[in-house]
């Protein structure tokens, strides 16, 4: 448990920190993970007192937690933590209150839960109120940027005033239980590793699909399209995650180093096989968990002008090494698809020769790793038919580990618990480095380079569909189809 630590949050009336930061440091409290002196300070421009803003948070916490997950007690211990700063951003006199709150040798946190394009003026004013110490950490959301120069812009700014070491990007998907345990799956159980290979697996297949559609961002979304809001950072990172090696140990600049070698054996997707490897989607009008929705182009803040940006991609993405020549990884997220789910599914080769020949085509070997909506994990094999009709008749069953169950716990922590903490504690290696991010960045930028200079289109698909019909050519070209429960 970390002590003398104080978190200020800038952007404390914003979404995220409603939703996710202040329920998370909740839990975290009620845990017994924060230190009795740990402080809290919510930053924001609005012109409220400490008292208004910490009743406003109990609302926010007790609709955020549930009634099953309130503790009075807790509250008030949490509550004792936090106070209200009003502070407007571009005003650099004000950053004074930041000061005069701030107490010395104690390290403090600051957490950007706004957007990127303030980080910079946040960190010189903070500099110059003398609110920045050699301890002081800074906690970066995505997105950092929205290429490889302007991500550079983005981390030189923030560079000048806190170094590498001090620095957190937040990927969320890095915080989920599921993620986490990819390395133990993978790095602690020698069944698994002595297979996790070219030779061994057949294909690996990332789905990251979600039901919502812009929410009101429209005029934000159509500037950014689902490949630089999804692929370049979560897709990405869970790649990393599936096909690094196996790192020296779990040190953050261990972790972070095979991720970088990783993102930098990635077979590039250019103009010459982007036709054949990417894909390009828009929803159009549909229905979705039985409602009718409207398509992107009748979304709320459309401008009425034509779009060629995507709400969908589906890639097939090759990564250049010894361990995965030849297996191709098919990546797919989309917006009003028709569930919400995040997975990873691994398919292994067939056997050379069968002694059973009545064994389904679809009899594979898979295993299934759930991020949402339940975390878990799931192996499909095959065993004999409980039969005396057939001699040796075989079917596919599932081992399934489901973490929730598992647990013996009322509720699987959420993403940002394990971060926020981790931010205290100051471990990095959930988090993501500049070298990762600019890696990524370089292979996205190719992509995006090459749709444009191949003036390739999006294809439209149904709101409540798996995405365009040139998604499913993308993988059954390849006899291979995609994995749907």
């Amino acid at each position: 448990m970390s002590s003398n630590i104080d978190l200020v949050i800038f952007g404390a009336r914003g979404d995220l920190s409603k939703r996710k930061l202040f329920p998370a440091l909740y839990h975290l409290d009620k845990a017994g993970l924060l230190a009795d002196s740990v402080r809290i300070a919510g930053v924001a421009r609005e012109d409220i007192d400490s008292i208004i803003f910490i009743e406003q948070t109990r609302t926010i916490l007790e609709n955020a937690v549930g009634e099953s997950e309130w503790d009075e007690t807790v509250w008030k211990r949490f509550s004792h933590r936090l106070q209200y700063i009003r502070i407007d951003f571009s005003q650099k006199k004000q950053f004074s209150a930041l000061k005069e709150w701030s107490i010395e040798k104690r390290t403090i946190v600051y957490y950007m839960a706004t957007p990127p394009s303030i980080f910079g003026s946040i960190c010189k004013h903070l500099d110059e109120a003398g609110c920045v110490a050699k301890t002081s950490r800074i906690v970066l959301e995505k997105p950092i940027g929205h290429d490889l120069e302007s991500s550079q812009e983005v981390n030189d700014t923030v560079g000048r005033y806190f170094p590498e070491r001090n620095i957190y990007r937040i990927d969320h998907y890095l915080g989920k239980e599921t993620v986490q345990n990819l390395l133990a799956l993978r790095f602690a159980n020698r069944m698994i590793n002595s297979q996790w290979d070219n030779s061994c697996i057949d294909h690996v297949q990332i789905t990251a699909a979600e039901t919502v559609g812009i929410e009101g961002r429209w005029s934000y979304y159509d500037k950014v399209g689902q490949l630089r809001d999804m692929v370049q950072n979560h897709l990405l990172q869970l790649l990393c995650m599936v096909a690094m090696e196996p790192p020296n140990s779990l040190e953050a600049d261990e972790i972070r180093a095979e991720k970088v070698k990783l993102l930098r054996a990635l077979s590039p997707i250019d103009r010459d096989n982007v036709v054949s490897q990417a894909v390009r989607g828009q929803y159009a009008a549909g229905w979705v968990a039985g409602e009718p929705v409207v398509g992107y182009m009748e979304e709320e803040g459309c401008t009425g002008d034509s779009s060629n940006n995507e709400t969908y991609v589906a890639l097939k993405v090759y990564v250049d090494n010894w361990r995965w020549t030849g297996v191709p990884f098919y990546l797919r997220t989309g917006k009003r698809m028709k569930d919400k789910v995040t997975q990873v599914v691994i398919t292994y080769k067939d056997n050379p020769h069968s002694l059973f020949p009545e064994t389904d085509d679809e009899a594979n070997n898979r295993l299934i790793i759930n991020l949402q909506p339940n975390e878990g994990i799931q192996l499909e094999m095959v065993s004999k038919k409980q039969s005396l009709k057939q001699r040796m008749g075989v079917e596919k069953r599932t081992l399934n580990l489901d973490f929730f169950d598992s647990a013996g716990d009322s509720r699987i922590p959420d993403a940002y618990e394990r971060l926020l903490l981790e931010v205290i504690k100051g471990d990095q290696w959930l988090f993501v480095s500049r070298d990762e991010i600019e890696a990524s960045w370089r292979w996205c930028d190719t992509l995006l380079d090459a749709w444009v200079d191949k003036k390739v289109g999006t294809k439209s698909y149904s709101a409540g569909s798996w995405g365009p019909s040139k998604a499913e050519i993308l993988i059954e070209n390849d006899n291979r189809s995609w994995h749907e429960d």
